[in-house]
């Protein structure tokens, strides 16, 4: 399928002012403008975010009920268990909150479901399990907006519930004491873009002030949040939400924290993960440290994590890191065969990929990895897609998205032949009994199609501007890297340029190839070392390119500091 290539168009005028008034490259200027900032001020908060910045925790609905009742719960040594979601957003935040209570010596218990056993959420049966361990207080982080059943048996066992989550809540919402969800219809926050992980943190923050109101800190010394925000970095970057605003300004001082090593399970899975430290990145947490955690959920269960993130013996954490760096390695296998056995019935039958979504089901699939191959599927073949596993009863589903189509929605129109399903705009995932997979693609196809409105869905490289390469310099280079942490909301800066020609090539591997290129009209003049992985050919090399997206980075090898471009498409 052919790229439709687009250029933002950033305002000329807004783009010379930050020029002008920040001193920097033009470059950088028009990035900001096309990220929507386009006054210094802005351009200044976002180069340079603060944690004085960060809004105040008691805008988000039902923080003061939730806090009150949990210092009450610490007070009264009551039992208050932790219930958490098994990705890395969800072990993340219970990992803070293991933290912040166990300071504070509260009688304390956690608890993360298996993904394929009990399934995602707070049920019943978990009330249960609480009741018979003598649980006084349930608090929930990353789940529980959708836990209809499971909190009402918890009222019957008089048992209080406080919600914490920031997926989509049905309105009216379950009837916790108290839910602190921005993304409720009656919060008025404007936190709507916070990770799990980030809501468990304004939790904890509001505590602190709490506790210092009651003199709690002069008998037990105050916790420096700070040190946590390598653990919100991390469950923000995995879990791909805007890193805007508040997330950005605590992802990127979590990234900070991180550089220094001080958390010994975060860092075996930067050694087991080949990470260095002094230089990691948000591509770093999501492309090496994020699926490692994530795959112990996918393939056994995720609890091994809680216990790495909140160890304090570097042996232990070392050991933990291995299982770690084996169950991903045993999650990427598995995907390859699920993508493998897709596009082998694609090949097979081309109508199953001819409509505006694509809804695949296999008895054989295993449901913890559906979501990455749904990703893959969705990219490859520019469209919704919804893999499921029929392994067990009820079948479970994964669902992935493409250019801003709203999945959750369109899952809300099929409801009626759903068991269950939440999750985001852009991912969710359901539960589906296997006799209603057929009715359920053909209504979720007709709802995507009513949405796109006989649009064609392309895909589309989204570019910043045109970058000559006689014109990338180390110092342009520094000044982009100010714009990170990149990701979900703020895009690594995608460039072009027109009429290049290879000077020298190499293949790395069997399909990255390294080149030196230069300016066709132009070819003893400067020129720059490029990167393109996965080429589709490396038997037929062109050496010339008409036009080239790409990346800018700086290229460390051997300690020597240095641009390059990393080739996007060609």
């Amino acid at each position: 399928m052919e790229t439709e290539w687009k250029e933002k168009k950033a305002d000329p005028t807004a783009v010379e002012t930050l020029t002008r008034t920040l001193g920097c490259h033009p470059v950088v200027a028009t990035l900001l403008a096309n990220r929507g900032i386009d006054t210094p001020e802005e351009a200044r908060t976002f180069l340079d975010p603060s944690l004085e910045s960060l809004a105040k925790p008691y805008t988000l609905k039902d923080m003061d009920k939730a806090v009150a009742r949990i210092v009450s719960a610490v007070e009264n040594r009551e039992k208050i268990l932790i219930f958490g979601d098994f990705d890395a957003d969800g072990v993340t935040s219970t990992a803070i909150l293991n933290d912040f209570f166990t300071h504070v010596n509260a009688e304390l218990t956690w608890y993360i479901p298996h993904r394929t056993k009990e399934g995602y959420g707070l049920k019943p049966e978990h009330i249960a399990m609480a009741a018979e361990q003598y649980v006084d207080l349930i608090i929930t982080v990353d789940c529980g907006s959708d836990s209809f059943e499971a909190i009402e048996a918890a009222r019957l066992e008089d048992m209080d519930v406080i919600v914490t989550d920031h997926h989509e809540t049905p309105d009216p919402p379950p009837p916790a004491l108290a839910l602190v969800n921005p993304k409720q219809k009656a919060c008025r926050s404007g936190l709507d873009h916070l990770a799990g992980v980030g809501v468990a943190f304004y939790l904890v923050i509001a505590l602190r002030m709490a506790m210092r109101e009651k003199g709690v800190w002069q008998e037990i010394k105050e916790p420096n949040l700070l040190k946590s925000c390598d653990l919100v970095a991390l469950g923000t970057i995995a879990d791909m939400v805007p890193l805007v605003a508040e997330n950005r300004t605590l992802s990127r001082a979590g990234i900070d924290v991180m550089r220094r090593g001080k958390r010994p399970g975060l860092k075996a899975l930067f050694d087991v993960s080949r990470v260095d430290t002094g230089v990691l990145d948000s591509d770093d947490i999501a492309f090496r440290v994020a699926p490692r955690i994530n795959a112990a959920g996918r393939m056994s269960h995720a609890r091994i994590c809680i216990d790495l993130l909140c160890s304090s013996d570097r042996n232990g954490a070392e050991q933990k890191a291995a299982l770690l760096d084996q169950l991903n390695k045993k999650r990427q296998q598995t995907e390859q065969s699920i993508v493998a056995d897709m596009e082998q019935r694609i090949a097979r039958h081309p109508e199953l990929a001819q409509g505006s979504t694509l809804v695949m089901s296999d008895p054989s699939w295993n449901p913890g990895v559906l979501g990455i191959a749904a990703s893959k599927a969705a990219r490859k073949y520019a469209c919704p897609v919804v893999l499921i596993s029929t392994t067990q009863s009820p079948a479970t589903g994964s669902c992935r998205s493409i250019n801003s189509i709203n999945i959750h929605k369109a899952l809300g129109q099929c409801s009626e032949v759903l068991q269950r399903f939440g999750g985001h705009a852009m991912a969710a995932g359901l539960t589906i009994r296997e006799k209603d997979i057929k009715n359920f693609s053909a209504m979720f196809e007709s709802e995507i199609s009513a949405m796109i409105n006989g649009k064609d869905i392309k895909k589309t490289l989204d570019l910043d501007c045109a970058l000559p390469i006689d014109t990338i310099t180390k110092e342009l280079v520094e000044q982009v890297d100010r714009l990170r942490p990149f990701g979900t909301g703020n895009p690594e800066p995608l460039f072009y340029c027109k009429d290049v020609t290879v000077i020298r090539s190499a293949i790395i591997g069997t399909r990255h190839r390294k080149m030196v290129l230069a300016k066709t009209a132009d070819i003893t003049g400067p020129t720059m070392e490029a990167l393109h992985f996965n080429i589709d050919n490396p038997d037929d090399l062109p050496s010339h390119f008409s036009k080239i997206a790409f990346r800018i980075r700086m290229n460390r090898f051997n300690r020597e500091v240095s641009p390059q471009i990393i080739i996007e498409e060609a």
